[in-house]
């Protein structure tokens, strides 16, 4: 047995030093969250690192909707839930059928499409909010879950095309070849060999979707405004304006909120590391 170097040795210890506090950091916020949601609101800003009575009495506040910022809860949990599935499924569509016709039928201009999708990363997405919400009153669209829909799928289609194209160019052509030969159609090239093959990244590219829409604020802020029609970060966003706020009610739905993604992240992580890392390097 190979014993490790010192070099080697110096190298994980750096790694370690530098890893340990980042992830230290990165849980204290999620820590807090869990102890406002487990605490009775006289204990909520005690200051303790855990609260003398721990309780899931916020919990089952939040599921019967027994506050009047929670009264919608379910209906707004489910609005996110749609949208989000929505914006992953149509991402995936725009994203493959783009990546498809220009990695492999080489449409005439296909790369100037790429290249053109790719610089509306250079301006912010906020710059972009208010056009967005002129473009969807002038089409009849505000205050409608569409409206929202199709303005994450024009923020996230570009990311998307960029890396299915990537990883589709690392498919060996000859599959093409062979397809073809054997007298499959450009839609059965499609369906029976591009797809399957690059799944790993099409599981990636619509979970990055997913989460984006999951977690988006602003754009849902400015496009929805019904209380039956509004996602629940937005709804979130409405426990601020009391000025007594139920800080340990909004913890924990904010909790609750962040375990779908959380689920949806681990279940997936293999493919959304091999996915969108696929094209990172060539053969």
């Amino acid at each position: 047995m190979k014993l490790p170097t010192l070099r080697e040795v110096g190298t994980e210890a750096k790694l370690l030093l530098i890893g340990i506090p980042v992830f230290i950091w990165t849980m204290i916020p999620i820590y807090h969250m869990f102890v406002f949601a487990i605490s009775p609101k006289e204990d909520a800003f005690s200051g303790k690192l855990w609260p003398t009575h721990p309780t899931l009495h916020n919990f089952e506040i939040v599921f019967n909707q027994q506050h009047y910022f929670l009264r919608d809860f379910w209906i707004q949990f489910w609005n996110s839930t749609v949208i989000a599935l929505a914006v992953g499924a149509l991402t995936l569509f725009v994203a493959t059928a783009a990546a498809f016709s220009i990695s492999r039928l080489r449409v005439p201009g296909g790369r100037a499409v790429m290249n053109m999708a790719l610089f509306t990363y250079f301006i912010p997405a906020a710059f972009l909010a208010v056009p967005m919400y002129r473009t969807m009153g002038n089409y009849g669209l505000l205050n409608n879950h569409w409206s929202l829909i199709l303005a994450m799928v024009t923020i996230a289609a570009p990311y998307a095309i960029w890396v299915l194209k990537q990883a589709s160019d690392k498919l060996p052509v000859e599959l093409d070849e062979a397809a073809t030969m054997d007298g499959a159609t450009t839609l059965q090239l499609f369906r029976l060999v591009y797809v399957p093959l690059m799944m790993p990244s099409l599981v990636a590219v619509g979970t990055y979707a997913i989460l984006l829409a999951w977690n988006e604020y602003l754009y849902a802020f400015l496009l929805l405004s019904k209380d039956t029609d509004i996602t629940l970060p937005v709804a979130l966003g409405n426990f601020l304006a009391a000025d007594d706020s139920p800080w340990e009610l909004l913890m924990t739905t904010g909790f609750i909120y962040a375990l779908p993604p959380a689920a949806v992240y681990y279940a997936f992580k293999r493919y959304m590391v091999g996915g969108l890392t696929a094209g990172a390097v060539k053969s």
